[in-house]
């Protein structure tokens, strides 16, 4: 008996160690405990776009008339990002999952799907993945990406911790659209109604959620996030129970026991891809804009969250992130992957971070939520039963420790105020990190030109800057040609 026990401790150490030297563990400074729960973090507080995700594609319809089935999406985006995330683990070894975008699924669904049909929309998104490939392949992506001067990509990091505090108290409802934003000059509010108070049930579980998040925070307790996420969970379950909320109160996910716990995957929508039908479809100059696009915000959204993220788990050498090109290359591959599943472009997602503020620190993590989000195809149910109110005050946290970067803006240099400044604001403000990134750069090429500092902006971001102006007036480029 003894002899046994000591053989399972001798093989379940050489498992461990194996893990550890595959993944790096300990020389990142992680226990695989912290993989693991950071992991699962990471999972429970992104599950709510395989839900999101199949109601955005699905309320659009295609050129012909043609809608998608939930189950159809479902499957596509949970199969997805399963693949992908463990990809991103095993390959780019680092605690980043992928899924459908968010931002440029509606760009899918409601821009490009109208135009063509929907085979031909998720052509061109394949499209999109194929032309960040080559870029990443060839380094250009990540010469891109270091060329961007340090100060801006501080700023990048403030403002998506802007961004992603601002998704999480919008998706709770306690920041809310004005009703009367039409005819007034404030157009969001707190709270629902037109008094701006913070009324209802749900509204109350994010508040808890919060305040349980930020007393375990301040305690150092292990899986403070997580243990926000599950206390609040059950409590939400228990209260719309008892209490009968109106879903409506709740938004996207209903925190309910589900009827069943195992439900079929539908892959019909895999492979169905028509990759060049959209340019006959739409006209060659407008499935050019949409390629150009999709290919823009790709790549600068997750430019923007692999930078800010990795900063926050310490895999940023001498400026520059760890393994980028291999992390480039998958996010690509990810791009392509989420046109040929029908789950539209797949990146990096900023919840990420969530299981970074837990200790994750290499692609164990990633595993972990990858085979999670696989386990979502048999027992996609069980995916809408966190609710946002209970998730969302991760992100909110995040954003806070995000936002200390800050402090590393030079805030003294007449050079970076307001390039870092639209950085940091234009990307909550308009809720897309490519538009504050653009809008930061050309300022700061505008600058350098102005003083007489051609020399100091550098080629690569002198080409960006003209490129993001053309974006900015894509829609006037696009007329002028027609």
């Amino acid at each position: 008996m003894t002899q046994q026990l000591d053989s399972d401790r001798s093989a379940e150490k050489s498992s461990s160690s194996g893990l550890d030297r595959f993944f790096r563990i300990t020389a990142r400074g992680s226990t695989i405990s912290r993989e693991l729960r950071g992991g699962l973090t990471t999972f429970v507080a992104m599950a709510y776009i395989v839900m999101l995700n199949p109601l955005i594609l699905g309320s659009s319809a295609d050129a012909t008339g043609a809608r998608l089935t939930t189950e159809q999406l479902t499957t596509a985006t949970a199969a997805t990002a399963g693949v992908m995330t463990v990809v991103m683990g095993l390959v780019g070894n680092a605690p980043f999952a992928l899924a459908s975008g968010l931002g440029v699924n509606a760009v899918v669904a409601f821009t490009i799907a109208p135009a063509m049909t929907w085979p031909q929309a998720f052509g061109l998104v394949v499209l999109e993945g194929v032309v960040i490939i080559a870029l990443a392949i060839s380094g250009v992506r990540e010469k891109i990406i270091n060329s961007i001067p340090a100060p801006l990509k501080t700023a990048l990091t403030v403002g998506i911790g802007l961004y992603i505090a601002l998704i999480g108290l919008v998706s709770a409802g306690f920041v809310t659209r004005k009703p009367d934003a039409a005819n007034t000059t404030v157009p969001v509010q707190m709270g629902t109604g037109t008094e701006g108070h913070l009324t209802g049930w749900p509204i109350a579980i994010f508040c808890l959620s919060l305040l349980i998040m930020l007393v375990l925070l301040a305690r150092r307790v292990p899986g403070a996030i997580l243990i926000g996420i599950a206390v609040t969970t059950v409590l939400a379950i228990v209260v719309n129970a008892v209490f009968h909320v109106p879903a409506k109160q709740w938004g996207t996910v209903v925190p309910e026991l589900p009827d069943k716990l195992v439900g079929s995957p539908d892959f019909s929508l895999l492979g169905h891809i028509d990759p060049f039908g959209g340019f006959a479809s739409a006209g060659g100059i407008a499935a050019t804009v949409f390629l150009f696009t999709l290919v823009l915000s790709g790549f600068f959204d997750a430019m923007g969250t692999i930078t800010s993220v990795s900063s926050e788990a310490g895999l940023v050498r001498d400026g520059k992130v760890e393994g980028m090109g291999r992390i480039l290359a998958v996010d690509g591959i990810a791009a392509a992957a989420g046109g040929l599943s029908g789950s539209s472009p797949n990146t990096v997602f900023l919840e990420s971070a969530t299981g970074v503020a837990e200790g994750a620190r290499t692609g164990l993590a990633s595993v972990v939520t990858g085979l999670l989000f696989c386990a979502t195809l048999l027992f996609t149910p069980l995916a809408s039963v966190v609710p946002a109110q209970a998730a969302a005050p991760a992100l909110v946290i995040v954003g806070g420790m995000m936002m200390a970067q800050v402090r590393h803006v030079p805030w003294h240099d007449s050079d970076y105020v307001i390039p870092a400044f639209l950085t940091i604001a234009v990307i909550p403000f308009t809720y897309m990190i490519t538009n504050g990134i653009g809008a930061g750069l050309v300022a700061f090429t505008a600058i350098k030109l102005a003083k007489g500092k051609a020399r100091e902006i550098g080629w690569l971001v002198g080409l960006l800057s003209v490129v993001f102006v053309l974006y900015f007036g894509v829609e006037g480029v696009e007329a002028l040609f027609e």
